[in-house]
């Protein structure tokens, strides 16, 4: 069966040419912590697509990092190095709109605004599994390198979290609870 993943390495070293390791971000730069969020999901047993969307999340820039490492128009750059179903992953957490889709995305039919076109989605439950993954490995990441970002954001990362534990796999509900209690 035919995969259109890379390899880990392959990519950070990609990010690393895009200028990822000279960009300041909390605990060092953002390549140390692509790497690190990378590290949780594989630690969690997620599966191939989702660890790599882990090390290129934040590619598009986020809701709450507005620097980005390429075009959201331009998808194609990132599915050619790591994969289109990488890609979807990256492109979607990089599209949240998080004032909006962060209270509604455990319930059943969970919105979700793309902040990049204003269109409001149903996502599948899978989908919005994948994206709880993803952001709780990128906030407990950012909390366990900075104490004073777990002092200030904790509380409320614990209420997020606890919200949308049904959509958490049993190792990321664990570390928001080793993390955040």
């Amino acid at each position: 069966m035919a995969t259109d993943l890379h390899e880990p390495e392959e990519l950070t070293r990609w990010l690393a040419s895009r200028g990822a390791a000279g960009i300041p971000h909390p605990g060092g730069t953002l390549l140390a912590h692509l790497e690190r969020v990378h590290a949780l999901l594989t630690e969690w047993g997620a599966r191939p697509a989702i660890a790599l969307a882990g090390l290129c999340h934040a590619y598009y820039g986020t809701d709450g990092f507005a620097t980005a490492l390429g075009d959201p128009g331009d998808r194609e750059e990132l599915a050619s190095i790591a994969g289109a179903e990488t890609e979807r992953l990256v492109y979607f957490y990089a599209s949240c709109d998080r004032a909006v889709s962060y209270p509604h995305l455990a319930d059943r039919r969970g919105l979700f605004r793309d902040r990049f076109t204003g269109t409001v989605l149903r996502p599948s439950v899978r989908l919005r599994r994948d994206f709880a993954e993803l952001t709780a490995a990128n906030e407990l990441d950012i909390v366990r390198v900075n104490p004073d970002l777990r002092a200030r954001l904790g509380p409320d990362l614990l209420a997020l979290f606890t919200s949308w534990q049904n959509l958490l796999s049993d190792a990321a509900w664990q570390a928001v609870r080793a993390t955040l209690r």
